[in-house]
């Protein structure tokens, strides 16, 4: 029988208003790091090529490449520290802890420098109001340690579930990625159908780009910590297009609703935490909030599979004549 500690500790409290200040000045400090990944990655379909990744210690950028160089940069949640990583040198880096933008963006660039990495990146923050540019922002100089680690380790318990999720399709899906620009984690299905041309309008965000994430239908699904629209932790399910009575959908558990203004099916993390199986709860979710979209949006069925089993191989269909 689980341990309810060990269970509260893999899925911490994570109240919004709790860490408002740290998660916008983190939120800055990721962007900061993927903008290098985005700048020396060719593009994706997607976007693909920019999104940071959960790992055994935080967030992180995977292998990138400068020239012939390989290295890597690292958030450590449980060290508190930024690690920049190359074959020269296991890793070098700073402590994290309380600083401005502009001194995280200094501090952050001179380290790359000094591994001789070479890459100037755009210093407009994106997908955020009143933005500010990284080399002047000392408005947001927040870093609660606790607070990032138990945002940390809520992420390693959503990836587990959204990866498991994404073994049950057999269609075009997206890694399970967090996007530092809207600072969320997410996993994308494909219907593998054109989409009608996205209208764009997302603040600081430029229409090319949303217009390129959004060429195909897609279902997705993801985790943010909140914002100042909805300052709650959250789990969301959307669609492009969105299919007519989307809205209307049966989406379990109980506890998920449809937001209006934010166009999405919602679960509220404290939902899923304090619920005897947090696992369970959000994968119901994550499976009813896509079939609904699937149903409605007439999508392929065969594109659907039983869950993976480690060790278990798919069977393969034989193709019809």
């Amino acid at each position: 029988m689980e341990n309810t500690n060990d269970r509260e500790h893999a899925w911490p409290r994570l109240h919004y208003a709790d860490w408002r200040d740290t998660a916008a000045t983190l939120q800055l400090w990721t962007q900061i790091v993927g903008k290098v990944r985005l700048a020396l990655s060719p593009w994706l379909n997607h976007g693909w090529q920019v999104p940071l990744y959960v790992n055994a210690r935080g967030l992180g950028t995977s292998a990138m490449h400068a020239g012939r160089r390989i290295f890597e940069i690292d958030f450590d949640f449980a060290d508190h520290r930024l690690v920049v990583s190359t074959p020269e040198a296991r890793e070098r880096g700073f402590a994290l802890e309380p600083m401005s933008v502009a001194s995280f963006y200094r501090r952050c660039m001179a380290e790359l420098d000094a591994a001789g990495i070479r890459v100037t990146i755009e210093v407009m923050p994106n997908e955020v109001p009143n933005p500010i540019r990284f080399p002047d922002d000392e408005l947001h100089a927040s870093y609660d340690a606790a607070a990032a680690n138990a945002f940390w380790r809520v992420l390693v318990q959503a990836e587990r579930v959204f990866r498991l999720f994404r073994t049950s399709f057999l269609g075009k899906a997206s890694p399970v990625h967090f996007f530092w620009g809207a600072f969320d984690l997410a996993v994308t299905r494909f219907s593998g159908r054109p989409a009608p041309l996205h209208p764009g309008g997302i603040p600081g965000l430029p229409d090319a780009v949303t217009r390129e994430a959004y060429s195909h239908e897609v279902s997705s699904a993801g985790f943010w910590p909140g914002d100042e629209r909805y300052p709650d932790a959250a789990f969301f399910s959307y669609a492009y297009p969105t299919p007519q009575g989307f809205a209307q959908a049966q989406v379990e558990p109980a506890a998920a609703f449809w937001s209006d203004p934010m166009g999405e099916w919602l679960l509220p993390y404290e939902a899923v935490r304090t619920t005897a199986d947090p696992e369970a709860a959000l994968l119901r979710f994550l499976q009813t909030s896509y079939r609904a979209a699937a149903d409605l949006a007439d999508w392929d069925r065969d594109l659907e599979c039983e869950i993976g089993v480690p060790r278990r191989p798919r069977a393969v269909r034989s193709a019809t004549p």
